[in-house]
């Protein structure tokens, strides 16, 4: 689910973002420019959608489509331990710092 439609369906959720700038690899290889946005349920954890645009992103992704196909909540994927330096690293750090979503 994109922002706009968890927005429109009603339901409590969380929202975790992370420009670009802030991700070690991408800052490394000197392309900054994106940013890491992940939704997640506020009653059942399970992470509801993500937006990841930026270096590195089209790899990173896939740690969240399993989580997402495995229906696992998302502190499945923020417990675990990725290699660094990868944008992959952050994707914890993002899911540790959700926010409710407001419109």
């Amino acid at each position: 689910m994109t922002e706009a439609e968890v927005l429109r369906s009603g339901r409590k959720a969380l929202m975790g973002k992370r420009m670009m700038t802030r991700v070690g690899r991408a800052v490394e290889k000197g392309e900054t420019q994106g940013f890491m946005k992940i939704l997640v349920d506020a009653e059942t954890h399970q992470i509801l959608g993500a937006a990841l645009l930026g270096t590195g992103c089209d790899e990173a992704v896939h740690s969240i489509l399993d989580i997402m196909y495995a229906k696992a909540p998302y502190t499945v994927v923020q417990r675990a331990m990725h290699i660094h330096p990868t944008v992959s690293e952050l994707i914890p750090t993002m899911l540790g710092e959700l926010l409710p979503l407001s419109a």
